[in-house]
């Protein structure tokens, strides 16, 4: 029985300013993911905060919010069997020198802010993130 699962990418501001979005795009279509819906919006700060609100203890809370909603970014529901798991792959680690050749990160990302893009790390958390977006 085949997994097929859907997780949330968001390409951030620093790529979609770099107008790489389709770069981007066409990496995940290259690992046989489909993009089921996208849009390209921009967020306010206070939505970003909702967003994140996960990581709203952690130090860098602030920034993540400022930065998400400093430009436009693209929301996409990739599926594909494994997507979640599949998705972190591709990204690669948080901190794009540390990240391994052929990812995401490692290609485009340009700190460990600036990172190009952010996938849902788990199941419950790609249903919740693809509602945030796309509430039908």
């Amino acid at each position: 029985m085949s997994n097929i699962e859907q997780t949330l990418s968001i390409i951030k501001p620093d790529a979609v300013e770099r107008n790489i979005d389709n770069e981007i795009k066409q990496m995940f279509k290259n690992k046989g993911f489909s993009v089921v819906k996208e849009k390209k919006i921009q967020i306010e700060k206070s939505e970003a905060e909702k967003f994140y609100k996960v990581h709203e203890t952690k130090p860098f809370y602030n920034d993540l919010c400022s930065y998400l909603s400093s430009g436009p970014i693209v929301v996409m529901v990739l599926e594909k069997e494994n997507a979640v798991l599949d998705n972190r792959k591709l990204m690669g680690a948080t901190n794009p020198k540390d990240a391994e050749e052929g990812t995401i990160r490692r290609k485009y990302g340009i700190s460990i802010d600036k990172n190009s893009v952010h996938g849902s790390d788990s199941d419950e958390n790609a249903k919740i993130e693809i509602d945030f977006f796309f509430r039908d």
